[in-house]
């Protein structure tokens, strides 16, 4: 009776001395890998993929992937990409789509934490002392109008322009000089 193999994903040859070989399970399994990672490729905005690092062969069938507008053509280009994942090393190209990734997680983060500073400002005027504390030259008497008149705006059951406008001015102080990750009145 023939020995279980350590890994089921590898086909012994009766216990010669070649090295295993990768199943065919396995090798679909990488194939449909890789194929997901080049429509994570043609996925991507156009000023992120031009940071990944591809072979121009490679760059430019996610080009063409993406002019494609026929679903057959679409996905036969996909196939392509897939093929030629194959002939390239994957994982620069994986640690590119991961940066990527926690970028954009750090990027959600910031955002609700100005959202939630301009809620609390849209609330009472004490958020002006944290604003204050976190960018010493921002427009203090500015950010105070603003809140106002947002204020004002949903009252009257107004467009929310004021509030949009404060948005913008926070997004701008924290793009100047970002804030601390974490601030203990922001919980």
């Amino acid at each position: 009776m023939r020995a279980q193999p350590a890994d089921p994903d590898y086909e012994d040859d009766w216990g010669g001395d070649e090295p295993a070989v990768p199943s065919k399970t396995r090798r679909k399994r990488e194939m449909h890998q890789l194929q997901a990672l080049g429509e994570a490729l043609v996925a991507l905005p156009a000023e992120r993929l031009a940071r990944v690092p591809l072979p121009e062969e490679l760059r430019e069938a996610v080009q063409d992937a993406r002019r494609f507008s026929s679903h057959g053509a679409h996905r036969r280009q996909l196939q392509y990409i897939g093929r030629l994942m194959r002939t390239v090393e994957a994982e620069p190209i994986r640690a590119a789509l991961e940066g990527f990734a926690h970028q954009s997680a750090r990027e959600a983060a910031a955002h609700q934490r100005l959202e939630r500073l301009r809620a609390r400002l849209l609330e009472n005027d004490d958020a002006l002392h944290d604003i204050k504390t976190q960018w010493p030259h921002a427009d203090l008497q500015h950010l105070r109008t603003l809140a106002r008149n947002a204020r004002k705006e949903a009252a009257a059951a107004k467009p929310p322009r004021a509030a949009r406008e404060l948005f913008r001015q926070l997004r701008a102080l924290a793009d100047a000089a970002p804030a601390p990750e974490e601030d203990a009145n922001d919980e």
